[in-house]
């Protein structure tokens, strides 16, 4: 299939033949091209240079992808240029970090006091938990420490949805009860 772009010819016998004398002579003629394109584009010399290696070997494993009746060799290979430089800069989003940031910063090392008091509530929370019935406790386990919806807990219990929810919503009402009476007894 004979093209009036040359370069298009040579791609299609490196997709055809995977005839290296081709691919050599559109290495020599696109490589300086991209590199020079793609530090237009705001690459530096190092990445420009390894992006249009990356173009290049795109070239040579998707020759066959290659359709001269779309466009000609240069515009497939700039545009295969433009798309790895912008996969790039995606991919170095580290340098859009502003290290001043205080999202960035550590969090503030927790006080003692409110950890204990973190503590003392997991221990309460556990201890009501065990006064549940089996049955509720389990339903609350899939919910909340398992993460399971409500729809799997039905599908894997064979309960019927609403049976799930009012039973987690009665296991919660009894753990709110004997949680205040715990605090109920703390406060005297």
């Amino acid at each position: 299939m004979a093209t009036s772009d040359p370069f298009s010819d040579l791609i299609v016998r490196v997709a055809e033949q995977r005839d290296k004398t081709a691919f050599a002579a559109l290495f020599d003629h696109f490589a300086p091209r991209l590199k020079a394109y793609l530090m237009r584009l705001g690459a530096d010399a190092a990445t420009a240079e390894e992006l249009t290696q990356e173009v290049m070997i795109t070239l040579w494993r998707k020759a066959s992808l290659f359709d001269a009746r779309r466009a000609t060799a240069a515009t497939w290979l700039f545009r295969i240029a433009r798309n790895r430089r912008i996969d790039a800069l995606r991919r170095d989003r580290s340098a859009l970090l502003d290290a001043e940031d205080p999202s960035l910063r550590p969090a503030a090392p927790e006080d003692q006091d409110d950890e204990l008091d973190a503590r003392l509530r997991e221990d309460r929370v556990r201890e009501a938990l065990t006064a549940l019935p089996e049955e509720q406790r389990e339903l609350i386990r899939r919910a909340f420490f398992a993460g399971l919806s409500h729809s799997q807990i039905a599908d894997e219990t064979g309960l019927p949805l609403g049976t799930v929810k009012s039973r987690i919503r009665l296991a919660f009402t009894r753990l709110r009860r004997i949680l205040e009476a715990d605090e109920a007894v703390d406060i005297e």
